[in-house]
């Protein structure tokens, strides 16, 4: 689950938040996916906000999905307005406000779920994994031979990994399902160290450079540099170099981040209704302009790559995208580079509207709306700042 705010794993923290509870993010592993690891943080997060609310578990479970600011902030405005303080009197934000009720709900059915004619699947009360030591990094594909389960099961267990193995830099910990673990934890024990992954002995060619080969073999140029203890990315032709590397081909590890994605583009075009055109992204390039020129909206367009619209787009990426303009396949050639489109940052004025924004500055309500992540049935308050995506030609 990857929302439109950038907020991922089980209990869908945003990079800062996570970052700030210790939940580190990489190419190769991303904690907040982490079962235990995310599952702590939240329990963490979630006792504090209650601490900050003064025990109201109403307001810290409306501020762990709003955060905290914004509940503060709406309890202000009541105590200005004489108003009362506790959660339903509160004027948040839409998802905010259906996000409560919802949890209340679910508890409620968990707790007596005859009372609402559902039969919820018999569970076991037992742990179903356990956690094991590895030591350092191991290709996951090894891993589930050496535990003799599925490599999915491996990766369902251990959704932090975006890769076809553990992190060089740790967690050095998988979770292995219960009747399996004491086969694997055995099974690594006799393994030697040097075959916990498979390596290529790389002779370096003439145009190389530790990205070009790092991407080929799908790893990093940093893991590169460690494993063959270079001082700088500077490599010479003809050099020898130690690369890790799958043991199995890339299919076998069905639901690395890579796969996951290939298999996400494949599926959005079933409701998407355009023609498909596979985009390389440029120097300059921006979600907006993109969107614009395929006559589909931003949210649309990262939603359909497994990004959010605040992410960055790095020039080199592959975008699909499902084009609504007449001629989608001559619309890199022919409309790139004539647009003089600007970030511009907008502080909203009393009386302003999305209406009066969008007719001053030449853009569309629902794509400032997207761009901001923007409820279009409430008021603008004055003082709150918007970013635009402005064509400086058609704008004062």
């Amino acid at each position: 689950a990857y929302s439109h705010g950038r907020a991922a794993g089980l209990w869908q923290f945003i990079p800062s938040t996570g970052k700030y509870f210790g939940l580190t993010q990489s190419w190769w592993h991303d904690d907040r996916r982490d079962i235990v690891a995310a599952t702590d943080a939240a329990l963490t997060y979630l006792d504090r906000l209650a601490t900050r609310f003064d025990g109201d578990y109403m307001l810290a479970l409306a501020a762990y999905n709003s955060g905290g600011g914004t509940v503060s902030s709406a309890m202000r405005r009541n105590r200005k307005r004489n108003q009362p303080t506790d959660y339903w009197s509160l004027d948040l934000p839409r998802e905010t406000r259906h996000y409560v009720p919802k949890l209340i709900a679910l508890a409620k059915i968990f707790d007596d779920p005859q009372a609402y004619g559902i039969e919820l699947p018999p569970l076991d009360d037992e742990p179903y994994f356990e956690v094991v030591d590895t030591g350092s990094q191991l290709d996951l594909a090894q891993a589930a031979e050496l535990a003799g389960v599925d490599i999915d099961e491996i990766y369902l267990l251990n959704p932090s990994y975006n890769r076809w193995a553990t992190s060089p830099d740790g967690p050095h910990r998988l979770l292995i399902p219960r009747e399996h673990a004491e086969t694997f934890a055995t099974a690594l024990k006799g393994m030697d160290p040097a075959k916990r992954v498979s390596w290529r002995n790389y002779k370096v060619e003439s145009g190389d450079t530790l990205s070009t080969i790092a991407k080929r073999y799908s790893t990093t140029p940093s893991v590169i540099q460690q494993v063959n203890k270079l001082d700088s990315h500077i490599i010479r032709i003809g050099q020898r170099l130690m690369i890790p590397s799958a043991a199995e081909q890339a299919s076998t590890y069905s639901l690395s981040a890579n796969e996951r994605l290939a298999r996400k583009q494949e599926r959005s075009g079933k409701n998407a209704n355009g023609t498909r055109v596979d985009y390389k992204v440029r120097s300059g390039d921006t979600f907006w302009d993109i969107a614009r020129e395929h006559r589909v909206s931003v949210r649309q367009l990262a939603s359909w790559n497994g990004m959010a619209p605040g992410d960055p787009l790095m020039p080199g990426k592959k975008l699909v995208i499902w084009s609504k303009s007449k001629q989608p396949a001559m619309l890199a050639s022919t409309n790139r580079g004539k647009g003089m489109v600007r970030k511009v940052g907008y502080q909203v004025r009393k009386g302003d509207s999305l209406s009066t924004i969008a007719s001053r500055f030449a853009v569309n309500v629902r794509d400032i709306a997207s761009w901001n992540d923007l409820n279009t049935s409430r008021y603008l308050q004055p003082g709150q700042s918007l970013v635009l995506y402005v064509d400086i030609r058609n704008s004062p």
